[in-house]
């Protein structure tokens, strides 16, 4: 058990990243709003426009950032986790088989959605939280808890991007970047001017040669950063996923969850055009079940008996009488249906 002092101490480390990241941006606006935009630039007409296209960029920026923040972590539903009846049964199993049917039967007898498996085709199971893994979920060492959707723990926001913050973290990057680019840019022709000895005296010339530097350096890091979970976004990949692909029934699958690059965005960014690119949820689902395009074995041989059933218009099957058809149906009807069961 790591004592609370260490604790306390990590915990404060771990907001550093933060701090830093908070008076940069701090120091960015004075340097950019006082040394550049009132004192440096003469022009009335030039300090007016460069100021009110500045601190949009700044609000959307610093909005999506704080969302990023404090948004809470994915938890984990309660009917996933184990009791400690189930836990002592589990781990007092005379082998991995019969582990396997522990989990499998708790996953049936509580109809946990569940797709994903490991590599054996077991359930995915956490030993530190004692748990069922959702699909996509993942343990974070950092958040010390199985995180839905998890996309990595980002140091920079001190916490997880997953199913709740991924909207937030995206824009953020996208905010980040157009502030970047921004400052960059109408900054320049002050930065050419005191770089090469033209104009400008004392420290207001080093603080908007600094702020040109530093944006920049900033700019070119969130490029990538954004462009790559852009590409992941359109995929409906995480971080975790693009290096170790979902494994389904069927097998891996780095495209399992991917629907199509419209509706991969959709999940993310919801249906409505007026919130995409505003820091509010509107992802779509629950962040435990995925629609995916991956049909298991088990699952296409019964809808191709269903599908044969309903041509040869017999209705009843003698190998299973509960089983109905759906003749006026279409089959990617009757795959929705079939997976609602």
């Amino acid at each position: 058990m790591v004592p609370w002092a260490v604790r306390c101490c990590l915990a404060t480390v771990r907001w550093l990243p933060v701090v830093f990241i908070t008076a940069v941006v701090a120091w960015s606006y004075y340097a950019y709003v006082i040394q550049l935009c009132i004192i440096t630039v003469e022009s009335v007409p030039e300090k007016i426009i460069y100021l009110l296209l500045y601190h949009p960029f700044l609000i959307l920026f610093a909005w999506s950032y704080w969302k990023t923040i404090f948004a809470d972590p994915s938890p984990v539903p309660k009917q996933f986790y184990l009791s400690d009846s189930d836990v002592q049964r589990f781990q007092t199993a005379e082998n991995e088989e019969a582990q396997r049917q522990i989990l499998a039967k708790m996953a049936r007898e509580r109809d946990l959605p569940v797709q994903c498996r490991t590599v054996t085709g077991a359930y995915r199971y956490c030993e530190k939280c004692k748990m069922i893994k959702p699909d996509r979920a993942h343990h974070c060492s950092v958040c010390g808890t199985c995180i839905l959707k998890m996309d990595h723990h980002c140091p920079w926001v001190n916490n997880c991007v997953c199913f709740n913050t991924y909207k937030f973290f995206v824009i953020f990057l996208g905010y980040g970047l157009l502030y970047c680019i921004y400052v960059s840019l109408t900054v320049l022709k002050y930065f050419i001017q005191f770089w090469s000895g033209g104009a400008g005296q004392g420290m207001g010339r080093f603080h908007i040669l600094f702020l040109f530097f530093t944006a920049a350096m900033f700019a070119i890091s969130l490029a990538s950063l954004f462009g790559y979970h852009c590409y992941l976004s359109s995929q409906n990949r995480s971080t975790l996923e693009s290096f170790r692909p979902p494994i389904f029934r069927s097998g891996p699958d780095k495209n399992g969850f991917s629907l199509g690059a419209r509706a991969n965005f959709q999940e993310v960014f919801g249906d409505n055009k007026k919130t995409w690119f505003l820091p509010m949820f509107t992802s779509f689902g629950d962040g435990v079940t995925y629609p995916t395009r991956t049909v298991d074995d088990d699952s296409d041989q019964l809808l191709g008996q269903r599908q044969r059933w309903a041509e040869e218009g017999d209705v009843n099957s003698p190998s299973d009488p509960n089983l109905t058809t759906f003749p006026s149906e279409s089959r990617s009807s009757q795959v929705q249906l079939l997976f609602e069961q």
